[in-house]
């Protein structure tokens, strides 16, 4: 089976080997800038300046010679714009804090103060910045540039500005990109936008040049609370709008594409989950819902839902909610034992992640400890399928190349 099979496979639940494995398909399991030019490096691969794939978290670009290396299973469909908004085209260079030159869009603009770079949406200098990069650090945050907010005025349509339904013209730019990355042997993963309801990552909506409506994440968060009402209206015509772009990008190119991110909203803490389950099943699950059925009833696609931290009680209700793809697995929170979720939920979703440990283990343990744990998580994960491989997240700045080579020859040696 080649990579697309591979990952169908294991989607579908069947047992074999080799695992199928992701590196950089998503936001959420890629590989920062640095260690992807030194996974090239390592490899003995040609020099190249590594392309930003996701300027935020400063995510690399992984080219189909490191891909083979790695054995990636996957391949990212391009976005049109980034998380600033900055579309990804006329790329030039730019010297990072830490060194490393690398390539970023056309409209990439920054300033400096005091070593900390920030930069604009849109690449548009006369707006405020909307990201920090802080010194010494290796990814943008996001900056928040909340308006007074008038509760007894509240106007959902300002929280619905980047929700607008796509052109004929857009989506004739979203074929061509998914035509551009077939031919591959790997599963087709798009993030077609539109679908996070509330998504921590997007409410300051960096890509926005003056966003509107409730973009302060406390206060966003406070509104789950006290503005239901209000998150309603905005989720419900936003999943509207949501379907309407599904289908018009279904009719064009449904069948080139294999797996959809849909949100990235997290619902856990290292500890806890956010919310409680009655909250879930009341304010999101009705959207969610809503969305994945219309995917299930039309498309062959399968739904991927990304979710940090201690979210084992809330696994079925996901699984409820029409997601078959779970993320990142993050099995160092409470109650998230490789075991125990794979033997209690394993049969109704599929773990894509949780491979290795990216907080203590791969980015401070040895090779060893990380081929070890690789090595268990294979073994646990991989049982009547299932199972895509990845790290806990992205791989951050600053891991040791040794360790991440280790990661990879760890999941080869598995499949042997």
């Amino acid at each position: 089976m080649n990579g697309r099979e591979r990952v169908l496979s294991a989607l579908n639940h069947n047992e074999s080997k080799p695992i199928p494995a992701d590196f950089g398909a998503t936001p959420v399991t890629g590989i920062h800038v640095s260690c992807v030019a030194e996974l090239r490096e390592y490899y003995g691969l040609e020099k190249r300046l590594i392309k930003t794939s996701e300027t935020g978290q400063m995510l690399g670009e992984i080219d189909d010679d490191l891909k083979d290396i790695l054995g990636a299973s996957t391949v990212a469909v391009p976005g049109f714009r980034d998380f600033f908004g900055l579309r990804q085209e006329n790329w030039k260079e730019w010297r990072t804090p830490w060194g490393q030159t690398v390539l970023v869009p056309g409209e990439f603009s920054t300033t400096e103060d005091d070593g900390n770079v920030y930069i604009y949406p849109q690449g548009d200098m006369s707006a405020k910045a909307s990201g920090r990069m802080p010194k010494s650090g290796y990814f943008f945050d996001a900056i928040v540039r909340q308006h007074p907010i008038d509760d007894d005025n509240l106007n959902p349509d300002d929280n619905l500005e980047e929700f607008p339904e796509r052109t004929d013209d857009e989506i004739a730019d979203w074929v061509t990109r998914i035509k551009s990355v077939q031919g591959s042997g790997r599963a087709v993963c798009a993030n077609f936008g539109g679908t996070a309801l509330g998504d921590i990552a997007l409410v300051p909506a960096s890509f926005m040049k003056d966003p509107k409506g409730i973009r302060d994440l406390e206060e966003w968060y406070m509104s789950t609370l006290i503005r239901t009402d209000y998150l309603h209206e905005i989720f419900d015509r936003q999943t509207d709008i949501a379907v309407k772009n599904l289908a018009k990008l279904n009719a064009a190119a449904g069948d080139l594409v294999d797996v959809v991110f849909i949100c990235g909203t997290d619902f856990g803490t290292q500890i806890s989950t956010f919310c409680s389950a009655e909250t879930y099943k009341e304010l999101y699950m009705p959207y969610y819902k809503k969305m994945n059925n219309w995917i299930h009833e039309n498309t062959n696609w399968k739904t991927f839902k990304h979710s940090c931290g201690a979210i084992e009680s809330f696994i079925p209700l996901l699984a409820e909610s029409g997601f078959e793809i779970i993320n990142p697995v993050q099995c160092s929170a409470t109650g998230m034992d490789a075991e125990l979720i794979k033997e209690k939920h394993g049969a109704n979703v599929t773990f894509w992640g949780g491979g290795v440990d990216t907080q203590k283990i791969l980015p401070f343990g040895t090779p060893a400890e990380v081929r070890e744990q690789t090595l268990r998580r294979c073994e646990i994960f991989s049982k009547c399928g299932g199972f895509v491989f990845n790290s806990i997240h992205n791989i951050q700045a600053k891991t040791p190349v040794e360790n991440i080579v280790a990661m990879v020859d760890a999941l080869k040696e598995f499949n042997k």
